[in-house]
């Protein structure tokens, strides 16, 4: 028979626990938002605002909480490339959706402070 020894948790379990469960409800109310944003707002730049900002950061907080509670530097190893490939992919998508829903004309422009591709609209670059 192999005996176990079972600890009692400390104080500071408790407060990476309790840190762990303030991160996880902080992440998912940003998710959340991010979710309602999508389906509130009504024009592009504004729903890739919603679909970029508060979801990044809800997810980044989510794997800092992940990564409290199992206290593993494996998986810190394991969460660290996905925070780093959503930081890479979230803003070159919302640019690439973005340009696109511009050249389709799908922007209110007159919503727009700058227009710094209307140069661009009226003289296209040469295709090369």
């Amino acid at each position: 028979m192999i005996a176990t020894v079972v600890t009692e948790p400390t104080v500071w379990d408790t407060v990476l626990d309790s840190a762990a469960l303030v991160l996880i409800l902080l992440g998912a109310l940003l998710c959340l938002t991010a979710a309602i944003g999508l389906l509130r707002f009504h024009d592009v730049p504004t729903r890739l605002h919603a679909a970029t900002k508060p979801q990044v950061l809800g997810l980044i907080l989510i794997c800092l909480a992940v990564a409290l509670s199992l206290r593993s530097w494996a998986a810190v190893a394991f969460l660290v490339p996905i925070v780093l490939i959503q930081l890479a992919t979230a803003p070159l998508s919302a640019h690439m959706v973005g340009r696109q829903a511009y050249r389709n004309r799908t922007i209110d422009e007159k919503a727009l402070y700058v227009d710094e591709l209307a140069r661009d609209r009226e003289n296209p670059p040469d295709a090369r």
